[in-house]
């Protein structure tokens, strides 16, 4: 993974401030098709009505973010993810995100549990897929297939390709996480169409997105522990990296 070490090399790359979420700065750069990404410190939860500043979470999510994008495609998993540049920023390709957060379940907690009544903590029999409507005004109401396609968020190929794509993910995922003692729980995932009408997974897979629990004893290693008080946030974004990185690429 080549990265620039120079801020000004990075400074350099930034034209236009495109984008600015809860978590990431996007900017133009002078190739149309790619977007600068930089990844801020800031936490937050419940749609943003919970908010707070840790300095170095923007690095760890970009990095374990370029970690994963880096090792997906080499398993054959294509993403809007080009290369890491330095501690906050990331290369990207151009995408029209389809407005979806695709929910990937294996385990039973959060949302599903106060919805449903079910015990926390159950490992499920097969991976549930849930689909959200990105929209904060609406807190990101949960929708069926039927609705993304007939109101035209997405084809149905496209929610076809979307599930077929969330699924080898999360095959991957929950045999990498294993090997290094962490139960990926959930995530969330999105997908964006690229300039030739291509679906390509995109955002970040990171704490953020992710419920990261550790197999023996099921501490949290995800932003819950910023969402239910249990403090250390940062303690554990970087028992994931260390994880990550001590077990290699390759490995």
């Amino acid at each position: 993974m080549l990265i620039i070490k120079s801020p000004l090399e990075v400074l350099d790359m930034a034209e236009e401030l495109l984008y600015e979420g809860k978590a990431k700065k996007i900017f133009s750069t002078d190739d149309p098709n790619v977007l600068l990404v930089q990844y801020k410190d800031s936490l937050t939860a419940f749609n943003a009505k919970k908010r707070d500043e840790k300095a170095g979470k923007g690095h760890l999510n970009n990095v374990i973010s370029s970690w994963i994008f880096t090792w997906l495609a080499k398993k054959g998993v294509e993403s809007h993810f080009i290369k890491q540049v330095d501690e906050t920023h990331q290369l990207i390709r151009k995408v029209e995100i389809i407005p979806l957060e695709t929910i990937v379940r294996n385990v039973t907690t959060g949302s599903l549990c106060r919805r449903l009544g079910v015990e926390e903590g159950k490992k499920l029999s097969r991976p549930i897929i849930e689909f959200s409507y990105k929209s904060d005004a609406l807190d990101d109401p949960l929708i069926n297939d039927d609705h993304a396609i007939v109101l035209g968020w997405a084809t149905e190929e496209e929610v076809a390709t979307i599930k077929s794509i969330a699924l080898k993910v999360n095959k991957l995922l929950t045999e990498l996480f294993a090997s290094v003692g962490v139960l990926l729980v959930d995530f969330k995932l999105e997908f964006g169409r690229d300039e030739k009408g291509r679906v390509l997974l995109a955002d970040e897979i990171s704490p953020d997105t992710c419920r990261f629990w550790d197999s023996k004893t099921h501490d949290h290693l995800d932003k819950d522990r910023f969402r239910k008080d249990l403090g250390d946030v940062l303690g554990a974004y970087e028992e994931i990296w260390r994880r990550l990185s001590a077990r290699g690429m390759d490995a």
